[in-house]
C-alpha cells in the first residue's frame, strides 16, 4: 500500500465510510478534531492558548535573566540596546513567518537555503512564535484554515473523478478499427 492509502493510526475517519477518499492531515496538537470539532477540540484550543501563553511568559523571565547577566557584567548600554534591539526584531520576525505557515504553506522547492537560514531566527525569536501560537488558537487550531481549504479541494477533486468514473468501461462500445491505407 501507499502511505496516501495506508490509514494513519488515531485519524478520526480512518476506516470509516469515507475512507475511500483523501483523508484529512492532522495538525499538530489537535490531530484530526479539527474537522468536526469534536474529541476535546475546544479543550485542546484552551490548552494551546494557555501554553503557548505560559510558554513566552517563562521565556521571558529567561530573557531577563540572561539581560541581568548583561548588567552585571557591565558590558555598557550600547550591547544592551543591541541585545534588546535584536530580539525584538527576531521576536517580530519569527511571529510574521509563524502566522504566515498558519495561512499557506511554507516555501517553494527551491527555497531550502531561505527557509534553514529563518531558522536560526526562528530560535531567538521564539517568543514571537508563541504568541503567533496563541493568537491563532484563539480563533481556530493553528493552521487549520489552510487545512481545510486543502481537504475540501481535495474532497471535491475526488468526488469529481468519481463522477467520471460511472459506469463500467468494459462495457463501452469499442473504437472502430483502423482500416490500412493502400499503398501504390
Amino acid at each position: 500500500m501507499s502511505d496516501e492509502q495506508t490509514p494513519t493510526p488515531g485519524r478520526a475517519d480512518a476506516g470509516g465510510p469515507e475512507s475511500d477518499g483523501p483523508q484529512p492531515e492532522p495538525i499538530r496538537f489537535f490531530g484530526t478534531t479539527w474537522v468536526h470539532h469534536d474529541g476535546g477540540y475546544a479543550l485542546r484550543r484552551a490548552g494551546v492558548a494557555v501554553g503557548s501563553l505560559a510558554l513566552a511568559a517563562a521565556g521571558a523571565v529567561v530573557l531577563r535573566f540572561a539581560f541581568q547577566g548583561l548588567e552585571i557584567a557591565a558590558v555598557g548600554p550600547f550591547v544592551g540596546i543591541l541585545v534588546v534591539a535584536g530580539f525584538a526584531i527576531c521576536s517580530a520576525l519569527a511571529f510574521r513567518r509563524t502566522w504566515d505557515g498558519f495561512v499557506r504553506r511554507p516555501g517553494a522547492p527551491g527555497a531550502g537555503a531561505a527557509d534553514t537560514s529563518g531558522q536560526s531566527l526562528m530560535l531567538i525569536g521564539f517568543i514571537g512564535s508563541l504568541l503567533a501560537y496563541f493568537c491563532r488558537s484563539l480563533v481556530e487550531a493553528p493552521g487549520e484554515r489552510l487545512h481545510r481549504a486543502e481537504y475540501a479541494a481535495a474532497r471535491e477533486r475526488h468526488e469529481r473523478r468519481r463522477g467520471t468514473r460511472t459506469g463500467n468501461p468494459a462495457a463501452r462500445k469499442p473504437k472502430s478499427p483502423k482500416r490500412p491505407r493502400n499503398r501504390h
